[in-house]
């Protein structure tokens, strides 16, 4: 079924059709910085941390439980294996990492909508995992698969967001055994940007890959990277069985992991900042390690998701100058590294896109801008300390991606920039406003967002003093009004619609 649906997508007539008829929207190249990376830590700081993490995992070591495979791989390497725990010989880690590529392209359907993920680059993705979803409207509820589809068609016609993502909000009218199922097809079918894939068991790692077959075509599957997916690891120092089995069916079969700490600083890791970086680059120079022992070369992104705690309270807290050191710090790590990088979003404790949310998730994103980041996930929609995607925070956060890619541009100096005729025309004590340089300049000359409101008092007045949590709403009831699907040929969505409807009967249901 996969192979006849590839022959159909490589040269049939429906798929020349279909390719004249699609309907695309504006969407922004990843974002490749003409800016510097801001560093936090000096290079005497950098190889103590590394020492540091050295230390833990030839001394202290980490644990693979229920996971003979990986353990025999770690034997063979040459790591101290004593029942679950592993202790890999100073420099073990970092040699095995060498393998790694040090960049990534990944394919999207739409191949205008490729990203490259490393270097430079900084490529932007949407929320990811919350149970819960929020709008003006319903307010706080469970989320559905029709409230997926919806942040599917979104992030589609966001201007300045480059990824599909994977579990934009976990749609629980679903079974959790299938829902993986129905999340794929609705970012292969409602979308055409790159997307994530399932890892929240192995054999759904590998429904992934096989649909990803039916997509692209099987060989292209073994020759390109077209999933990129989030492997986390269980701080402190713990990997556990279901994540590192989806790691190994994505890195067999070509595809990259972001392999990274889960950390709540004080309560997952130490609470000064050095001490939590040493536990980071010991985490992920040991998950990395292991990719690079189930396949050499394996496309992998070093991660690091990392927050403070309140202290009277036990909740995370966002956009603190802790966790900007820490991903500051974390990007030059993985720089020396010579690995893409992940880190930032819009990352905020609010229970509203209130004030609060606005603040932190300013904060979150512009560090990861500065920090280097080459794959932002959660840069939109994160609400509640991640138990919520909002709608309303989803518009607003993507509108204000642009911003990011404008800081990233640099400043310009050549002759134009330097407006020196516009200086000259103008002279002592006369405006701008009609000299033929701003003129010729005017519409992209500035960066201007398509949802806050800038008109006068009196207008936005008659208009009904709308607040932007209000104009997010009718944003998005717009932007969802004026979707349309991206074609697709016919005979790879009933090839795709026969896998899930063959493996959904393939089991019975299970909500746990």
């Amino acid at each position: 079924m996969a192979e006849s649906a590839r022959r159909t997508r490589g040269g049939g007539g429906a798929a020349r059709r279909a390719a004249r008829s699609a309907v695309s929207f504006e969407t922004a190249r990843y974002i490749e910085r003409n800016i510097p990376n801001f560093e936090v830590l000096t290079e005497e700081a950098l190889e103590i941390i590394e020492h540091n993490a050295d230390t833990v995992l030839e001394e202290i070591g980490v644990n693979f439980p229920d996971n003979p495979d990986a353990l025999a791989l770690w034997r063979e390497a040459g790591a101290d294996v004593q029942g679950d725990r592993v202790r890999i010989p100073r420099g073990l880690a970092r040699n095995l990492c060498a393998t790694a590529p040090s960049t990534i392209t990944q394919v999207a359907r739409n191949r205008e909508r490729d990203v490259v993920i490393g270097g430079k680059s900084l490529v932007l993705a949407p929320v990811y995992g919350p149970p819960f979803v929020r709008d003006a409207v319903g307010g706080r509820r469970y989320a559905t698969m029709t409230d997926f589809e919806k942040f599917v068609k979104l992030g589609y016609m966001s201007k300045w967001l480059h990824h599909s993502g994977g579990t934009v909000c976990e749609p629980t009218d679903i079974p959790v055994n299938k829902r993986h199922l129905d999340m794929l097809r609705a970012h292969m079918t409602l979308s055409d940007k790159p997307f994530m894939g399932s890892v929240t068991e192995p054999s759904r790692a590998q429904d992934s890959v096989d649909m990803c077959g039916i997509l692209f075509g099987k060989e292209f599957v073994q020759d390109n990277t077209v999933m990129t997916s989030l492997i986390n690891i269980n701080s402190p120092m713990t990997f556990d069985d279901v994540m590192m089995g989806a790691l190994k069916v994505y890195a067999e079969n070509n595809q990259a992991c972001i392999i990274s700490p889960f950390i709540v600083g004080g309560a997952m890791a130490p609470v000064s900042v050095a001490g939590t970086l040493t536990q980071v680059l010991a985490e992920t120079l040991a998950g990395i390690a292991y990719s690079q022992l189930v396949r050499p070369g394996a496309p992998v992104i070093m991660g690091a998701f990392v927050t403070s705690i309140d202290m009277n309270s036990g909740a995370p807290t966002f956009g603190t100058p802790e966790a900007a050191h820490i991903t500051y710090g974390a990007g030059q790590l993985a720089r020396r590294l010579n690995l893409p990088y992940r880190s930032a979003g819009s990352f905020n404790g609010s229970k509203l896109p209130d004030a609060q949310a606005a603040y932190e998730s300013s904060n979150s994103l512009n560090m990861g801008l500065l920090s280097g980041v080459n794959f932002m996930l959660h840069a939109c929609g994160w609400l509640e300390g991640g138990l919520v995607s909002s709608f309303e925070k989803f518009v607003m956060d993507a509108d204000q991606l642009g911003t990011l890619h404008h800081l990233a541009r640099g400043v310009e100096m050549d002759e134009n920039a330097q407006a020196m005729d516009a200086i000259r025309e103008v002279g002592p004590g006369g405006h701008y406003l009609g000299c033929a340089h701003t003129q010729n300049n005017f519409r992209d000359a500035f960066w201007k967002s398509d949802l806050l409101d800038y008109k006068p008092f009196e207008t936005w007045s008659d208009e009904g003093e709308r607040d932007t949590q209000t104009l997010a709403t009718a944003r998005v009831e717009k932007m969802l009004a004026d979707y349309q699907q991206p074609a697709l040929d016919p005979a790879i969505r009933e090839a795709l619609d026969a896998f899930v409807a063959e493996r959904k009967a393939a089991e019975p249901d299970s909500f746990t």
